[in-house]
């Protein structure tokens, strides 16, 4: 090296290590009036391919830049920093089907459990789609206050579509009084989803629709404005050629039946009016938020019952709840048989198919996991909802953009969450490693023996999750939640 080159080295350094020296590490839970994520790569939340290494500024709750990675730059300066160094940066995910509960089968379930794994998780925003509006909404603006350790919420309420027309009217007005950002349906009759709708329509509110076996299905969606179809139901049934071949037994209310039959219905499903339909729903800006990780168990119900995760961080309480119960929601496994199973992976095959089919033809997919049902955990349920995207057919890179873009550009805040761009809210996912090689690698490493390769290598799992501007460290996330579990454990064993 010339002697030249060699004193522009050391001035280099001198650079470097003076602005170093002025920075310091980012804390749990702590805003600062600067945070720098140096050195990492970036991917942004509508498909395009990662890209660095970059330095993200984030001043207060917004991106105020990204740069070039430059380690003298002058905004390190004073500033908290995170070093990026082999990490990935993600927009913070979109959570657009959770439930907000803080009791499982009748026992007691703090709402700081959920909201820590939905954050150590990497999400950073819920929609929720029915749960006690009064504590949701404490909770909406807890979480808005920075009171809390939780993810910003969007609260669909649950309409109740009984009684007159006048009565299902008012009781959406009152809804949207009380600060509903729009409205879950669940299972209404043709006539009334259209009282509903238009009554939505009128006072602006978006419509989340589990359709359930009714006489409504996705023609109506298309037609009334629907904002997303949740799940699937409705899609395959407006492709029937008549109805389902239910047997004369067959009890809609019994969930072994319900979800023993639902197992069956796209396989009945004429595959030329199935895209017929799928058009439909495009043209009509109906999306498409297809909570494949809640039905998992039908399939597998191995795999769900001896999920890693439960070791050290399943809440007794939901615990309870997926114990096998009549009485509870989604827990119908009591008579569950091989066969089910084997129709429920042709039924998977055929749905993801048509998945694919509709993001193709242009639809919009969100992600969503619906949490707190049917084996799966707050949070581990959505990583693994992004993990069945890609058997659904969809790169990495797309399912990135379910988690993110999508979602933001349904709830209508496309302009200023899901994206890692200057003036956007801070809401970041910080990775150990590189997601787009392996979405298993956002799973926390200590709550799964597969990625003990990764762990020896210090890679894998989420490093940090930023919300409004808030980095919280996911470790230290998940470790209070073993602490919670362990304290709820205790309690039981001191009974």
């Amino acid at each position: 090296m010339s002697k030249h080159l060699a004193g522009i080295s050391v001035i280099l350094f001198l650079g470097t290590a003076t602005a170093l020296a002025q920075t310091k590490s980012a804390q749990h839970g702590k805003r600062t009036d600067q945070l720098v994520i140096t050195n990492a790569m970036m991917v942004d939340g509508v498909g395009t391919p990662a890209e660095g290494p970059v330095d993200i500024v984030i001043k207060q709750n917004r991106i105020a830049s990204v740069n070039r990675a430059k380690p003298d730059a002058d905004y390190l300066k004073n500033a908290a920093v995170i070093d990026g160094t082999d990490k990935y940066v993600l927009p913070g995910f979109i959570n657009m089907h959770g439930h907000l509960q803080d009791e499982r089968a009748g026992k007691p379930q703090p709402f700081d459990y959920q909201q820590k794994l939905w954050l150590g998780c990497g999400i950073t925003t819920i929609r929720d789609v029915g749960s006690e509006v009064e504590k949701a909404l404490v909770q909406k603006q807890k979480s808005a206050a920075n009171e809390i350790a939780a993810p910003r919420v969007w609260l669909y309420m649950w309409v109740n579509g009984s009684g007159a027309e006048t009565e299902i009217r008012g009781r959406i007005r009152e809804l949207k009084a009380k600060g509903a950002d729009g409205l879950k349906c669940h299972q209404l009759d043709r006539e009334t989803f259209t009282i509903v709708a238009d009554e939505a329509r009128r006072l602006g509110l978006k419509i989340a629709h589990h359709v359930g076996v009714e006489d409504a299905n996705a023609w109506d969606d298309a037609a009334l404005g629907t904002a997303t179809i949740e799940h699937w139901y409705g899609v395959p049934d407006a492709a029937l050629d008549g109805v389902q071949h239910f047997p004369p037994e067959f009890n809609y209310s019994d969930e072994l039946h319900r979800f023993r039959y639902a197992g069956r219905l796209w396989r009945e499903a004429n595959p030329e009016k199935l895209q017929k339909i799928l058009q439909k729903l495009v043209d009509s800006n109906v999306a498409w938020n297809p909570t494949l990780c809640i039905y998992e168990a039908s399939r597998d119900l191995q795999r769900a019952v001896t999920q890693p995760w439960f070791k050290e961080y399943l809440h007794p309480a939901l615990e309870a709840f997926f114990t096998p119960n009549p009485e509870f929601h989604g827990s119908f496994f009591f008579g569950w048989t091989h066969t089910d199973e084997v129709y429920w992976k042709e039924n998977y095959r055929i749905w993801m198919k048509a998945v694919a089919d509709f993001a193709r033809m242009g639809g919009v997919v969100t992600a969503g996991e619906d949490a707190g049902f049917i084996y799966q955990m707050y949070g581990f349920g959505y990583l693994r909802e992004l993990e069945l995207h890609e058997e659904a057919g969809f790169q990495p890179l797309e399912v990135i953009q379910h988690a993110t873009g999508n979602g933001a550009k349904i709830l209508g805040k496309g302009n200023e969450l899901g994206r890692i761009k200057t003036g956007y809210l801070a809401d970041l996912v910080v990775v150990n490693g590189n997601p787009l090689a392996d979405l298993h690698i956002l799973f926390p490493t200590n709550s799964d023996p597969n990625l003990d390769r990764q762990r020896e290598k210090g890679r894998g799992g989420i490093a940090w999750t930023i919300k409004d501007g808030i980095p919280y460290h996911a470790p230290t996330l998940f470790a209070e939640v073993e602490d919670i579990v362990r304290a709820a454990r205790s309690q039981i064993g001191a009974k």
